[in-house]
């Protein structure tokens, strides 16, 4: 119980410190505000006024209607993805294709072997061997 006591105080310690800390309050921003209002150079480009930037998104709302830059770049985006989906299922057809296709040669081998061990387990030297499961023409 006095651990957790002891715990409890060292963390109530260390916020109310924070809490009363000045470069907590500035660590985020610096304060000099004539920078930050009228920016220079390539910044000015990135930032732009709060009147601005409120309007933008006001604009852009759930139902705001898209700009056609947008829409080619989803439909870009789209097809792209279809395209990998398409290679990857034709990829993975390819490969059952060939695995099927091994096991049809290994089964029908594994037939023709029996095929003959038959043949040759009743073959009684008498007459000539019978050429079983074949169509002669």
């Amino acid at each position: 119980m006095s651990r957790t006591s002891a715990t409890l105080l060292a963390l109530l310690a260390v916020l109310l410190a924070l809490s009363l800390s000045q470069e907590a309050d500035s660590a985020a921003v610096p304060s000099s505000k004539g920078s930050a209002k009228d920016p220079q150079g390539p910044m000015k480009r990135i930032f732009m006024k709060e009147a601005d930037a409120s309007n933008f998104f006001r604009k852009r709302s759930r139902r705001g209607a898209k700009s056609q830059d947008e829409i080619n770049a989803e439909q870009r985006q789209i097809l792209a993805a279809d395209e990998r989906k398409r290679e990857f299922h034709e990829e993975k057809r390819n490969e059952f294709e060939n695995y099927a296709e091994e096991e049809n040669d290994e089964q029908d081998e594994r037939t023709r072997e029996s095929t003959e061990q038959w043949r040759e387990f009743h073959y009684d030297g008498m007459h000539p061997p019978q050429e079983y499961n074949r169509h002669s023409t």
